[in-house]
């Protein structure tokens, strides 16, 4: 069964309430939806990389539990919400391999699939996520729209939507913000 866009908002608001039964059943319907997110996420790992899609949601499902506080106005901003929960799980867990490698064997992604149609060269995941804190500082506007755009794996409409600007806007900041992250770890390579 699923649920509408105005049912899952209803639910997260008793759940930041403190409702287990709306937890229940969003836990039980929204699992599916935080998977296929937790498998774009390792998709973009080195290929044989060890951490699978079901822990990285497992481990992400521990930690908003935890959450249970925190005040969604509505799905969008839990599926943000959630993709920054499984960035950082994942970052670090790359952090914990590289430092039990002394440096060694970080997971890599290719600059595609980081920030969009380019080169083929590949790209530390820690240093990408270094990357865009320095982005965040510059513009915290092209920090988001990376964030929701390349993590989250929303649209450019949606994220139009979200942050309630123009779609022209978020193009071309998108555009600006790629072309930034490219620059920045394409020179440091």
């Amino acid at each position: 069964m699923n649920l509408k866009s105005h049912e899952i908002t209803r639910l997260l608001r008793e759940w930041s309430d403190g409702s287990e039964d709306a937890f229940d059943q969003l836990s039980e319907r929204l699992y599916p939806q935080l998977k296929q997110l937790a498998e774009r996420h390792v998709r973009r790992e080195r290929p044989g990389g060890t951490l699978e899609p079901t822990a990285l949601v497992n481990e992400a499902y521990l930690r908003l539990v935890g959450q249970a506080d925190g005040s969604w106005a509505n799905r969008l901003q839990f599926f943000k919400f959630a993709s920054g929960i499984m960035r950082h799980i994942l970052i670090d867990y790359f952090r914990a391999a590289k430092a039990q490698k002394r440096g060694g064997g970080a997971p890599k992604v290719t600059l595609e699939d980081a920030i969009g149609p380019g080169q083929e060269s590949c790209v530390d995941l820690i240093k990408l996520e270094d990357s865009l804190v320095a982005l965040h500082k510059l513009s915290p506007l092209r920090g988001r729209i990376v964030e929701l755009r390349f993590f989250g794996g929303l649209t450019i409409d949606e994220i139009a939507k979200e942050l309630g600007l123009s779609r022209a806007k978020v193009k071309r900041e998108w555009a600006t913000a790629r072309s930034w992250l490219y620059k920045e770890i394409a020179g440091d390579t």
